[in-house]
């Protein structure tokens, strides 16, 4: 785990521990996007597609990708974008990587993986699936599936947030829409968005399925996304939804 840092909220002045999270690379190096220390956060007004992008460069493979930029959401109401350093220039003794793949890679490299993983899947069990009857039954199926992935702590969000977050666990929230309507664009947005603000990564759970804009614009956001029948077994959509099968949390 990363070395957690002091973050001060320069709008009510109250102190917050800072905990960047770490990433695995496209080479299988784990990445962090670093903090700058003693530089105070900056208050966010509104969330713009450049500014939720910080470029990192692996000191491993020397390879650049855009990731998540850390973010806080303090509680007197504020979100806090966590200052990050430049990032290092590339080694002269290995060749720079043109395209990492990274978790969080730029949309532009056309590629919803949210990594390219280079080792074998991750040997599980079989899952065993909750029957869905109830929307609450449908909570629990994909609170199962998100341990079976390997998280933990996952349980259901005490209040669900304007972002509709029903599950919350170590590093990850989810969404689960039981309804009969295919899930629209603004709903995977949204999760992105909590996922963002909380420094966690998202997932997506959904019995009718998904739009096609929504579809779209979870490939470009990395949101793995899952179907569920009534079996209450959940089914890759994407190449995120794939890629987080076969490396687990």
């Amino acid at each position: 785990m990363a070395e957690s840092v002091p973050v001060r909220c320069p709008a009510c002045r109250r102190e917050h521990s800072f905990s960047p999270l770490t990433f695995p690379c496209a080479c299988g190096a784990p990445l962090t996007v670093s903090v700058r220390k003693g530089v105070d956060p900056e208050p966010v007004d509104h969330h713009t597609w450049e500014e939720a992008w910080v470029t990192v460069r692996c000191p491993s493979c020397d390879g650049e990708s855009q990731w998540p930029q850390p973010e806080l959401g303090c509680p007197c109401g504020a979100i806090l974008r966590i200052p990050v350093p430049p990032p290092a220039k590339p080694s002269a003794t290995r060749p720079a990587a043109t395209d990492s793949g990274g978790f969080g890679s730029s949309p532009s490299c056309g590629s919803g993986a949210v990594t390219q993983a280079p080792s074998s899947a991750v040997l599980r069990p079989a899952f065993r699936p909750v029957t869905i009857r109830t929307s609450r039954d449908a909570i629990t199926a994909a609170a199962q599936y998100l341990k079976w992935l390997g998280f933990q702590d996952v349980t259901p969000a005490a209040e669900r947030t304007a972002s509709g977050v029903d599950l919350r666990g170590r590093g990850v929230v989810a969404r689960v829409d039981p309804t009969t309507r295919p899930t629209v664009l603004r709903d995977v947005e949204c999760l992105w968005l909590d996922g963002l603000v909380s420094s966690t990564g998202c997932v997506f759970f959904s019995l009718a399925g998904y739009a096609r804009d929504a579809r779209a614009r979870a490939d470009e956001l990395l949101v793995p996304l899952f179907v569920m029948d009534l079996t209450g077994t959940p089914q890759p959509v994407n190449d995120a939804a794939d890629d987080l099968i076969r490396m687990g949390a």
